[in-house]
């Protein structure tokens, strides 16, 4: 059900991406505990280069840096875990929002559908939300491997179109 500018896009675009990964968890204090983040790990691996991968506390500052940093390093997609929740800790969908200078609205309209089809009425807790800062698309996904699942099979396929229109 693809358009065929969609997929004439998809063509032209390079599986030659690089991508980073910071999950925000004032509980997980290893990588190895940190099973959603290994989990994208692994994907992206599979697929692109994992340029970074970060392990950090809910903290705004720490995630500013951290996206900071991996710009600096040419990361095209950021893709964060952890910190999406209504927890008074979780800063992650405040912290990013304010940085992006485009959204991308339908990457959280789609995720929650999805997971309303899995879990309910449950997804309505999600705040999972995407956009653009400094030419690099950035995806904050909620920090439980299930979640990250779901986000990746709505978005592992298409990391190299979104790059390739924001590098234009």
């Amino acid at each position: 059900m693809k358009s065929e500018t969609a997929s004439e896009h998809q063509k032209q675009s390079s599986k030659d991406i690089t991508c980073g990964i910071i999950t925000l968890s004032d509980s997980r204090k290893s990588k190895k505990a940190d099973l959603s983040g290994q989990y994208m790990a692994e994907e992206i691996e599979a697929r692109y280069t994992l340029k970074s991968r970060s392990l950090i506390p809910d903290e705004k500052e720490d995630l500013i840096n951290a996206i900071e940093s991996m710009i600096s390093e040419n990361i095209d997609v950021i893709l964060t875990t952890g910190g999406t929740g209504l927890d008074v800790r979780d800063i992650t969908v405040e912290t990013v929002e304010s940085l992006f200078e485009k959204r991308l609205d339908g990457f959280g309209e789609i995720f929650r559908a999805k997971s309303y089809e899995e879990i309910g009425a449950a997804a309505l807790l999600s705040r999972a939300t995407a956009g653009i800062y400094k030419k690099t698309v950035i995806f904050s996904m909620p920090g439980s491997p299930n979640a990250v699942k779901t986000a990746f099979s709505i978005i592992i396929d298409e990391l190299p179109h979104f790059v390739h229109h924001v590098k234009k």
